[in-house]
């Protein structure tokens, strides 16, 4: 075999991979969150949506709103009602989660949860930035 048929081949080859791994791969924003709820309490870092996000469209298709007590969790489902509970102050906080975050980078860092700002504001940590927190979750969401 000469280097111009080997490359013919693998061009050849190539076109008729593509289109099937296209087919086949699934698509980050495809992968629904599980249908169930983690049944024990979650602990970790909590953090809060920069001002910028205001009236954007979260993954549940509301609009983020920074007034409102709502958040973004990883996997419960859109609607799940969370109590945070800030560690350090003992104050806590019942949210709804309307979007998905933190993204993998904060997870492997120890965030678990972003709160808007009313929320940040309630715990009493908006000059930190972050606090630990324990999420309980009060109610989960039977529409999703």
């Amino acid at each position: 075999m000469t280097i111009s048929s080997i490359s013919r081949y693998a061009v050849l080859l190539a076109a008729l991979i593509t289109p099937t791994a296209l087919l086949v791969t699934p698509s980050v924003s495809f992968i629904p969150a599980p249908d169930r709820v983690p049944a024990r309490a979650e602990e970790g870092w909590a953090t809060f949506y920069a001002r910028r996000r205001a009236g954007r469209r979260t993954a549940s298709g509301e609009r983020y709103e920074p007034a409102a007590l709502v958040a973004a969790h990883p996997i419960l489902p859109f609607g799940t009602r969370v109590r945070v509970t800030r560690l350090e102050t003992g104050k806590s906080v019942v949210v709804r989660v309307i979007d998905r975050g933190p993204g993998k980078r904060e997870r492997r860092r120890g965030f678990v949860i972003d709160l808007s700002r009313a929320a940040a504001e309630s715990l009493d940590f908006v000059r930190q930035g972050r606090t630990r927190v324990r999420l309980d979750v009060v109610d989960s969401a039977s529409n999703e």
